[in-house]
């Protein structure tokens, strides 16, 4: 005899993954300003109180997304060209921050002293001293490229995706604004191509990188 068995149905089987999966879908859908215990045990059909066992508050759910995000990131392994390889690495977290638009801030911005959160520090810090900085010197230009490619990406997962497809109106405004500087570069200034943008921003930041070791290297400026 065959039937279906009634009662209370079945607690879904918890665990830091499926928290962290349940979390990026609330961030996706609403926003990072939206995670909370009560939101994520919502999408998981539990009671908040059951993820304490799994993680601490809201923080500790910002902080597994964010290294989960970070140690799913697939860094290169180093080539021996610094140039190469340090683009390869931005190029890994713009791939990352693009994924979940809506959680690239965690990614980009929280302080992590876990494993997920030093790799891509120890990635770019490798690239770095094998160039020829010094431990000091390669902490003052791992900050600046970080800094660099955080505010580029963040600029670019943040835009509205009508931001800079310029119908004319944009740069009829920027060329009627009375400033000259600015009149003269309205056309380019009404533009805005993600892609080329991140190229450009991250290579300036890449040669200004390896030229300050270079002269470092040759002794003609102290760090």
């Amino acid at each position: 005899m065959t039937g279906t068995r009634r009662g209370r149905p079945r607690t879904p089987l918890l665990s830091r993954e499926s928290i962290v999966a349940a979390t990026l879908q609330v961030i996706d859908v609403e926003g990072v300003a939206a995670v909370g215990m009560r939101s994520v045990a919502r999408a998981l059909g539990v009671d908040a109180k059951s993820l304490y066992n799994h993680v601490d508050g809201k923080d500790g759910l910002l902080d597994a997304v964010a290294e989960q995000l970070l140690g799913g990131l697939a860094l290169p392994e180093p080539s021996g060209d610094a140039r190469h390889d340090l683009h390869a690495i931005a190029h890994a977290f713009r791939t990352g921050a693009n994924a979940h638009p809506g959680a690239a801030p965690l990614v980009l911005t929280r302080q992590l002293s876990s494993l997920e959160g030093l790799a891509p520090v120890d990635a770019v810090l490798r690239v770095l001293l094998a160039a020829g900085a010094g431990p000091e010197q390669a902490v003052h230009l791992l900050r600046m490229l970080l800094a660099t490619l955080i505010g580029t990406l963040l600029r670019e997962v943040s835009a509205a995706p009508t931001f800079g497809s310029d119908d004319g109106a944009r740069r009829q405004a920027l060329e009627a604004s009375g400033l000259p500087a600015v009149t003269e570069a309205a056309p380019h200034l009404a533009e805005f191509d993600r892609a080329a943008e991140f190229e450009y921003t991250v290579d300036l930041a890449i040669t200004a990188v390896l030229d300050r070791i270079a002269r470092q290297r040759s002794g003609t400026e102290s760090s």
